[in-house]
Formats: structure tokens, C-alpha cells, sequence
């Protein structure tokens, strides 16, 4: 089954159980970032900014000696917490061996802290790099990062859910949805950024990508 259709059944789950006041304010959010006339993130036309994260066993990943090894799938997503992202995540578990077959390497980063990556990464059974990005610098620096409106803060604050606590800062942040495949001079060659983060790229796309990228490498 194609992600789309798995994000489309947790949205109709979602729209079912969850009260209608925190579907208004998650929608109003959703709809304020489409029509704000931002250009969210970094673009094909892009070089990948560098960085080094710290991985769930403190492990240190840099994205550069990454890319002298093969591309690199770089996914951002909002957090353990998020039936949206696991979907999406469990989706690329599934394809890694194809995408490692392509010479690919999957990162998935979040803003929440270490001990909730661990976690994330021992649950989901994830095996490839899940690292945690401290107060979200690296999502600003590929242009996806947020601060959350005081009545978003209210909804998940509702749900139980302090993203300062569980990301171990002091500011109500989050990246957008973002995948980007990076080549191994460090081109952005696809860049999926979307305000919904109830959509996201399909797995068939990176592999889509990758033979690009293969094929454009060996000429």
C-alpha cells in the first residue's frame, strides 16, 4: 500500500477521534503556513548545508562524511509522538535494502531529544541513523523550522503533549515535513517540503531518484 494511502486513513482517524476544537486549530495552522507566501525550505537549485548530529548512543553523524560514502536521504520529521511520521518512517524501513542496493544512506532527524530517538529507533525497529537536532538549528538552517502559535500550543498541550519537554528546550518548535535527496557533491537533487504534515514522499520517488542519481554518476 502506497504512503498516501496509509496518511490518508491516520487523517480520517484522526478527523474521527480527536476533538473537534484541536482539529480546527491543527487545520488553521496547516492552512496559515500554505497561504502565508512563505517559500519554505531549500530548494533543488541547492547546495545541502553541512552539520554534525548526535545520534541516539551519542554517536557523532556528519552529513558530508556521509555523502563521501554514497547520497543521502535526509527526512525530517516532528517526533516519535506523531502517528504521521511513524507511518512514514516504517514506510522507508521497509524500502531501505533498496535504497542501500542504489548506494543510498537514510537520515532521519527530529528535534527531540536522544533518550526519545533511542526509544523511537528501538520501538519502530529502525536501522538506519535517527539523530537528534538540539533547538532545531539544522532544520533552520534547510529553512523548515517553526514556532508553534500560542492556540497550536494549546491543542497539544490538550493532548498531553509539552514540546518543550519532550525536546528538551525551551521554545514551542517544530521542522516541517521535509525529505530531501542529496547527491554526493552535495546537490540537493529533489527537495519535498509541505506544510501538511499529513502528506509526505513516497518511498517509490527516492528510489525514483537514486537510480537518477546512479545513472548521472556512471556517465
Amino acid at each position: 500500500m502506497a504512503v498516501k494511502a496509509l496518511l490518508d486513513q491516520a487523517k480520517e482517524g484522526f478527523v474521527v477521534k480527536a476533538p473537534q476544537e484541536v482539529q480546527s486549530q491543527v487545520f488553521r495552522h496547516i492552512q496559515e503556513q500554505q497561504e502565508s507566501g512563505v517559500v519554505f525550505g531549500l530548494t533543488e537549485e541547492d547546495k545541502a548545508p553541512d552539520f554534525t548530529l548526535t545520534g541516539p548512543l551519542g554517536e557523532q553523524v556528519n552529513l558530508y562524511r556521509e555523502l563521501a560514502k554514497g547520497p543521502v536521504i535526509l527526512t525530517f520529521y516532528r517526533g516519535s509522538w506523531c502517528p504521521f511520521c511513524n507511518i512514514q518512517l516504517r514506510a522507508y524501513q521497509q524500502m531501505l535494502p533498496d535504497i542501500v542496493k542504489l548506494g543510498g544512506r537514510l537520515i532521519a532527524v527530529s528535534l527531540q531529544s536522544p533518550d526519545n530517538s533511542l526509544s523511537h529507533k528501538e520501538k519502530e525497529e529502525l536501522t538506519f541513523q535517527v539523530l537528534s537536532d538540539p533547538n532545531g538549528r539544522v532544520a533552520e538552517s534547510y529553512r523548515i523550522l517553526y514556532e508553534l502559535p500560542d492556540y497550536l500550543q494549546d491543542a497539544y498541550n490538550n493532548f498531553g503533549l509539552d514540546l518543550t519537554e519532550f525536546n528538551q528546550t525551551d521554545r514551542w518548535i517544530l521542522p516541517l515535513t521535509a525529505t530531501f535527496i542529496i547527491d554526493q557533491e552535495g546537490n540537493i537533487r529533489r527537495a519535498y517540503v509541505n506544510p501538511d504534515f499529513m502528506k509526505r514522499m513516497e518511498p517509490q520517488e527516492i528510489i525514483d531518484q537514486l537510480i537518477k542519481i546512479q545513472t548521472t554518476h556512471e556517465r
